[in-house]
């Protein structure tokens, strides 16, 4: 089972980069006069953490699922690469400390600004593949439990 276990083993690392990033806002906190982390360095370390436990639900699902692997698959994968790209964002936004809110406008990216159509059209890819991957793998495994 590819899909199932490329979630876990995608869980796995994540919950790695977690403990990474939440060494790195530690040490934020501690070099900062009011003891706290920049934004982003903070909603990486969480947003790692949360997405591990998810790829977990994500693998628990594709062993249940009765679509075939290639499905199961391409609905894991979608899940991934947007739980990746999201802290992708969140740990470049954390290291160039360009931002506190990436939504607002103008959209910073560094010294630069990014165009409202593209963060528009991330946004509804990254829904798009999130919901439908999972929707797609809940109703593989409801199956597979009926």
């Amino acid at each position: 089972m590819l899909a199932a276990d490329l979630a876990l083993l995608s869980s796995g690392a994540l919950l790695l980069v977690g403990m990474l990033t939440g060494r790195w806002k530690y040490r934020r906190m501690m070099a900062s006069p009011t003891v706290q982390a920049p934004v982003y360095v903070d909603i990486a370390h969480r947003a790692s953490l949360m997405y591990s436990f998810a790829a977990l639900v994500l693998w628990a699902l594709a062993q249940r699922s009765v679509f075939s692997n290639a499905v199961n698959l391409a609905a894991v994968a979608a899940n991934l690469i947007f739980y990746v790209a999201a802290i992708a964002a969140y740990v470049l936004h954390g290291l160039l400390q360009d931002t506190d809110n990436q939504l607002r406008r103008p959209h910073r990216l560094g010294s630069g600004e990014l165009s409202p159509g593209l963060m528009r059209a991330f946004m509804a890819a990254l829904t798009a593949a999130e919901i439908g991957g999972a929707g797609v793998l809940l109703l593989g495994a409801a199956r597979g439990l009926a």
